[in-house]
């Protein structure tokens, strides 16, 4: 096992993808899906943005990881894999975010 923290932590959170949901909150998060999932992420981004306006960064440090982590377990819920957004960080670090925005065109 990589001693990387966000590799030991994707191999957990895909161990419990397949885990019955009694058997911990995140696999009880995972089997309610999608949806669920996206409530705690939006639930999640929202204290990191109450916790930004406070004077206390461990706090922050400590919603900032909750949201990560929310955010990571809809990635693997949906298929995703640390390599997947490792890789996607590699294509655009160096790219302006101007550039990389005008390169997806219109909506």
């Amino acid at each position: 096992m990589n001693n990387d923290i966000f590799d030991r932590l994707f191999e957990v959170l895909n161990q419990r993808k397949n885990s019955p949901p009694e058997s911990s909150y995140t696999a009880k998060l995972m089997s309610r899906g999608t949806s669920k999932i996206n409530s705690k992420i939006t639930e999640e981004a929202a204290e990191v943005c109450e916790a930004a306006l406070e004077d206390d960064r461990e706090h922050l440090v400590y919603e900032i990881c909750d949201l990560m982590f929310h955010t990571f377990v809809q990635a693997v819920h949906r298929g995703i894999s640390l390599d997947d957004i490792r890789n996607e960080l590699h294509r655009r670090f160096g790219t302006s975010g101007l550039e990389e925005k005008a390169g997806r065109g219109h909506k």
